[in-house]
């Protein structure tokens, strides 16, 4: 698991390798991960956006930005946590995903970014 904390967001990453959605003879391999956001700060905030950066071992890179997470912009108290499940797709048996989040303050409406920690997506029968 890999974990960052920024400005008072804990960001902690599992991540799962999709064997019955992946197509290896055709270059296609699914990842899912599920991430777990927690307000480890004194203020209430509302998550705004995502922005991730996704590399394969080809060097190929892409972003993704958005509103939210899976459709929503979930409102965080202190101490109260998040999780969602996601995925993505790669050419490669190995790459990598980071970003951020954007984050509102409710109090005084101030913006703010929350790391999102660099983690591996490897397939089980690359680790060997």
């Amino acid at each position: 698991m890999e974990i960052a904390v920024t400005n008072g967001i804990k960001v902690s990453v599992e991540t799962f390798y999709q064997e019955d959605d992946s197509r290896p003879s055709e270059h296609k391999y699914v990842f899912a991960y599920r991430i777990t956001i927690e307000n480890v700060s004194d203020y209430t905030v509302q998550l705004m956006r995502r922005h991730w950066i996704i590399k394969d071992s080809s060097g190929t890179t892409r972003e993704v930005e958005g509103e939210g997470v899976i459709g929503e912009q979930p409102v965080l108290t202190p101490q109260q946590a998040y999780q969602y499940v996601s995925w993505c797709h790669l050419s490669t048996e190995v790459g990598n995903m980071r970003g951020h989040y954007v984050f509102t303050r409710q109090m005084d409406g101030a913006s703010f970014k929350a790391a999102i920690p660099e983690f591996h997506l490897m397939t089980p029968f690359k680790m060997n």
